[in-house]
């Protein structure tokens, strides 16, 4: 069967319509799923209900496709959340590379609040509640345009924001530190660290730090989040005496932020890739991903 002309421009305009759109698309089902395999897959099981939709019924194209991805991750953060519980040790989201912020950002929606311990955080709640927060608190939807993605009315859905913001901030402080202070302050924990320097590392790990790595169970890491600076500090400069001829780390950008990837000095490939939370003045989390399933779009 030949395609009549006007219905071939009619699917290429959808098409640009959609590409148009798949930044904010992938963005959410990303920060929704911690999965950038996952989202690449439901962005494209939205691309094909764009394109099977009755075009005549859609009378604003990003809200309903905002409604179609965000409803598709919340079905699949359930069905996932069997395999999250019975994970081998923590479970942390796979890490992302980004650009510096100074390079050209093509992926603006990548680029905001995309932190991984915002990430993580986003894990203690439950998937209407995430996708609701990420809405309002990082795409900047209205209440009303949530409630109807929600298929909720707005008092519930603003009650629904309230109580995830809520949560996600009762752990701990969120700080806004300039990107050029985390790298600062990243280059000179990896520089104390390399020059096996006890009171340099302690000096710029906060007290109440905790140590959280994710190996599932492919590789060995620590199974339980390590607390407290003396023992991070002790832990990290352990490996590296154990270790450090055979490892080469490197300042990468992941997840908007600087990190450190770190690769074996024998062979190609990445070991891990570790990054930070911190209050301007001292790195207050660690996040270290050992998991090779996880480490495909770590870094460019």
């Amino acid at each position: 069967m030949i395609e009549r002309p006007e219905a071939q421009e009619g699917s290429e305009e959808r098409a640009s319509v959609f590409e148009r759109f798949r930044p904010r698309l992938f963005g959410i089902a990303y920060r929704m799923l911690g999965s950038v395999e996952d989202a690449k897959d439901l962005t494209q099981e939205t691309y094909l209900r764009w394109h099977q939709a009755d075009a005549a019924s859609i009378r604003a194209p990003e809200g309903w496709l905002v409604a179609v991805i965000t409803r598709l991750s919340i079905d699949r953060l359930r069905s996932a959340s069997y395999a999250r519980e019975n994970y081998v040790g923590d479970w942390l989201p796979e890490p992302i590379a980004t650009d510096a912020p100074s390079a050209p950002d093509s992926h603006v929606e990548m680029a905001s609040d995309l932190s991984m311990a915002f990430l993580v955080m986003l894990e203690r709640l439950a998937p209407e509640e995430r996708a609701a927060l990420l809405l309002r608190d990082v795409f900047d939807a209205d209440y009303g345009e949530i409630a109807r993605v929600l298929e909720k009315n707005e008092a519930a859905t603003r009650q629904m924001v309230h109580r995830a913001r809520t949560r996600v901030r009762s752990d701990r402080a969120r700080f806004t530190v300039a990107p050029e202070t985390k790298e600062q302050l990243v280059e000179r924990f990896l520089s104390a660290l390399q020059a096996n320097d006890l009171d340099a590392l302690l000096a710029l790990v906060g007290d109440d730090a905790t140590f959280t790595a994710d190996g599932g169970g492919r590789v060995q890491a620590v199974r339980n989040t390590l607390h407290g600076a003396d023992h991070i500090v002790r832990f990290l400069l352990g490996i590296e005496r154990k270790y450090g001829s055979g490892l080469r780390h490197e300042i990468v950008w992941i997840n908007g932020e600087p990190a450190v990837a770190t690769y074996p000095s024998t062979k190609n490939g990445l070991y891990c890739t570790t990054s930070f939370e911190t209050d301007g003045e001292r790195i207050v989390g660690f996040y270290r991903v050992l998991n090779p399933d996880k480490l495909r779009n770590a870094v460019s």
